[in-house]
């Protein structure tokens, strides 16, 4: 404010005006909700991890995991499935290869990905399974894992 000869008292009294001006015209706390609700931000909302979220697909480098393609966001409530169908990426991998590694979250396409083996509820994988899903899961997803 120095520079254009502007005292740090009037400064502040514009930037306080100003806000009260924002303030003034915001709308209340229903209104703002009942808005965001209309303009499909409820969307964001993801059960799976109890919060607002996105949904971002990511194609990485099978050696180090570094990310070598990533869609647009998609709401957090969208099934993985659903974001990739979206992103145009599924065909565009068929063309490249045939062994694109995925997780769980992908077992309906089970036919176009490899996807590891589902323990079914209440019973234990064959050895044979458990060492695929090792296998897969040691080439899959390095830019998942956590330190």
């Amino acid at each position: 404010m120095h520079d254009h000869k502007i005292g740090k008292s009037v400064g502040y009294r514009c930037l306080h005006e100003g806000i009260a001006v924002l303030a003034w015209q915001a709308p209340d706390l229903r209104n703002a909700l009942l808005a965001a609700k209309a303009a499909g931000y409820d969307l964001w909302w993801s059960a799976k991890i109890h919060n607002h979220g996105g949904n971002v697909q990511l194609v990485s480098a099978p050696d180090d995991g570094f990310p070598l393609w990533t869609s647009d966001v998609r709401p957090g409530r969208e099934h993985d499935i659903t974001a990739l169908r979206a992103s145009g990426a599924l065909p565009v991998l068929a063309e490249w290869t045939a062994d694109v590694l995925t997780d769980l979250g992908y077992e309906g396409l089970r036919d176009q990905v490899a996807v590891p083996y589902k323990k079914a509820k209440g019973k234990t994988l064959p050895d044979g399974h458990k060492q695929h899903n090792r296998i897969h899961n040691a080439l899959r997803a390095v830019g998942e894992r956590h330190p």
